[in-house]
């Protein structure tokens, strides 16, 4: 890969013929239309927290270094035949975009007095400062393989990329740009629905990749395999239709919003139990009694646990019985067995094998639910029998 440093590109020249999407979160253009700031395989911009963008205006006026910036160079034809050389951002296109966000008024910073300041209400020498000040470019030229093999390497003003912004760097194409338009786009009304579902930020590509791992688990292939076999299809229909579908029966089934619900394996539970039928509101009666239960550790697994229709309660994490239960209840049984000559564990004193007798350690037997806890058994004294641990394990949820 070739590269060219450039010191002679300036904020100014930068910033001329900015363009920014409100709507998307994108830089879009600059540097008079000759260089695209967030070409698709770059991320969102993710600085627009009144932190991030500060600094870097700020890092400006005092003099600091904004460290380079790279240009992906991309050769074009006019329209009268003749080749031009276009610009894409390859690293840099945070700083990029804070800078053009600023000088056109989309955010503030304070002053020496604390005082917030818009770019236009800046005395000129500092407006001047900001747009005189020069950047350290290098231009590469590569191909494809070359340019791209490089983004996966960066850090992005010491923020990693993550899998799918990655992902969307190496597949970038036209559905690529479909799938972020549609997953990636803050200004879309169907956010706040899917994060009460979903862990993750739309800017940093969270929920589409949410939506690929459904979709490519349904295929038994991997996310990237998915990429890279739809990555030049012209619609999104199968990906965006699949994504819905297990939003909209998650919506049919749960009758309530519970804040355990972000983040769960959603796309796995719709294939396991969405061919079952539920009634909503049997199924909200089930989560509430649940989620109201002290002894239910794990409150995730409350929904796997009632799709399933209440029968693993390894899910729940139930609360076992303390030790202070398991000696009083041990002490009790084995007391009364030795009065009666038959074994401590209740099970054994009914069988027809030697152990019928056997007087257990303590060490040598677990704890059981007299009425299992799935069946409405509480976790108390008055329902915890000490069982042999072959017993144990052989009784279950009975």
């Amino acid at each position: 890969m070739k590269t060219t440093l450039r010191t002679d590109i300036t904020v100014a020249q930068i910033c001329d013929g900015f363009v920014y999407n409100e709507l998307e979160g994108k830089g879009l253009f600059g540097l008079s239309g000759m260089l695209t700031i967030q070409p698709e395989y770059q991320r969102n911009y993710i600085y627009a927290d009144g932190k991030k963008d500060v600094a870097v205006i700020e890092s400006i006026l005092k003099g600091y270094p904004l460290g380079l910036i790279y240009f992906n160079v991309v050769e074009t034809q006019n329209a009268a035949s003749q080749v031009e050389r276009r610009f894409e951002v390859l690293d840099g296109q945070q700083r990029i975009t804070s800078f053009g966000r600023y000088v056109t008024n989309k955010f503030a910073i304070k002053d020496e007095n604390g005082m917030e300041q818009y770019f236009d209400g800046l005395p000129v020498d500092k407006q001047q400062k900001i747009l005189e000040t020069s950047l350290l470019i290098y231009e590469c030229e590569g191909t494809e393989s070359d340019i791209k093999e490089w983004f996966k390497t960066i850090n992005i003003a010491g923020i990693p990329l993550n899998r799918q912004e990655i992902n969307n760097a190496v597949y970038c194409g036209e559905f690529v740009t479909l799938a972020k338009a549609e997953f990636s786009n803050t200004g879309n009304s169907n956010v706040m629905k899917w994060n009460a579902y979903i862990n993750g930020n739309v800017n940093r590509q969270e929920i589409l990749e949410r939506a690929l791992e459904w979709i490519s688990a349904t295929k038994g292939e991997t996310v990237e395999s998915y990429m890279s076999r739809h990555r030049h299809d012209t619609n999104i229909t199968e990906l965006k239709t699949y994504f819905n579908t297990v939003i909209d029966w998650i919506d049919g089934v749960f009758i309530d919003v519970k804040k355990e619900m972000r983040g769960l394996e959603w796309g796995r539970l719709y294939e396991t139990y969405h061919t079952k039928a539920y009634n909503p509101k049997t199924v909200n009666e089930q989560v509430q009694k649940l989620y109201s239960d002290p002894y239910v550790v794990c409150k995730k697994g409350i929904f796997e646990y009632v799709l399933g229709g209440c029968v693993d309660s390894k899910l729940l994490e139930v609360r076992i019985f303390d030790d202070a239960t398991k000696k009083t209840v041990y002490n009790q049984q084995t007391e009364k067995a030795k009065a009666n000559g038959i074994s401590n564990c209740p099970l054994c004193a009914i069988g027809h094998e030697n152990n019928r007798t056997k007087i257990w350690e303590f060490k040598q037997m677990d704890a059981d639910h007299v009425s299992a806890w799935s069946k409405g058994g509480a976790t108390s004294i008055e329902n915890c029998q000490m069982l042999c641990s072959t017993h144990n394990r052989a009784k279950g949820n009975r």
